[in-house]
């Protein structure tokens, strides 16, 4: 049950890190982020598979980077959901999931260092 919380609160950080990098992708505080990152993991969980699954050729003639734009679309819907979680269009929200995918591999590797 921590894991789960502690890799909530990581995805909520790693949110606020975007919001920093990424022209485009507001986050207004740590309770939006919070709300923003369970809003996206439900998105991913629910409509992200559906449209994974559809997509998957598409993904593979890609060689996966298909996911990122996925991954993009389930960020811009969630920031029209999500008070205080603004993305101002697909550019921002793809590079975000750019981001958000470079900092996730980034927080598992030095977890499993630890």
């Amino acid at each position: 049950m921590t894991g789960i919380l502690i890799q909530w609160l990581l995805s909520a950080i790693a949110l606020l890190i975007v919001s920093k990098i990424v022209p485009g992708f507001d986050v207004e505080g740590l309770w939006p982020a919070l709300i923003a990152s369970l809003v996206i993991g439900l998105l991913n969980a629910t409509l992200g598979i559906f449209l994974k699954i559809i997509t998957f050729p598409l993904s593979i003639l890609t060689l996966g980077l298909f996911l990122l734009v996925i991954n993009g679309l389930m960020i811009l819907l969630a920031s029209s959901i999500v008070r205080g979680f603004n993305v101002r269009g697909i550019f921002p929200a793809f590079w975000g999931a750019v981001v958000m995918a470079l900092l996730g591999m980034l927080i598992r590797a030095l977890s499993k260092s630890a």
